[in-house]
């Protein structure tokens, strides 16, 4: 447990889903939480599963799907060196130069945290979001997931830390 904080659930899994609103086109979807700022209450994440959409096989034409899980608003999606980021996948067929569907490549980040780890990252303000985007793709990509973790109530100053660095580093 992480110091100043006293676990007030057992832990939750949350499931989200956000679809492109056009094929190749920036979309986000805001989770409410429903966290009480008068008790002090945040969210911490112990695991995140993404599950990406495939980006379309296209002959001679490279394609790609991207999302990312993030404790604020983004106007793109985002990557792990972004603080407020928590999770990342990217889908990729590179078939530039070639007459049949390319050849496949993934990448994640953020889905199988080291057992290690306490928590992979604390949600102070009420919402999380999820962001998805394609390039090359004739057809909208879908980003689904679950997020587990508790909920906890912080000792004032750490509250008041935690909300001043997610707002902050928006």
């Amino acid at each position: 447990m992480p110091a100043g904080l006293k676990q007030t659930s057992s832990t939750v899994a949350i499931g989200f889903s956000v679809t492109e609103s056009a094929a190749n086109t920036f979309t986000q979807t805001a989770v409410d939480l429903n966290l009480s700022p008068l008790d002090r209450e945040v969210f911490v994440v112990q695991a995140i599963d993404l599950t990406l959409g495939a980006p379309n096989a296209l002959s001679g034409i490279d394609t790609a799907a991207a999302a990312s899980l993030t404790t604020t608003s983004q106007t793109a999606v985002s990557d792990l060196s972004d603080s407020n980021c928590m999770a990342v996948a990217v889908n990729q067929i590179r078939a530039a130069g070639f007459v049949d569907s390319g050849v496949p490549f993934s990448q994640t980040a953020g889905e199988s945290p080291n057992t290690l780890l306490e928590y992979v990252g604390i949600i102070a303000t009420n919402d999380f979001f999820a962001q998805v985007e394609g390039a090359g793709n004739i057809s909208a990509l879908r980003l689904t997931g679950k997020i587990y973790g508790y909920r906890a109530r912080a000792d004032a100053s750490i509250y008041s830390a935690l909300v001043q660095s997610e707002v902050l580093s928006a």
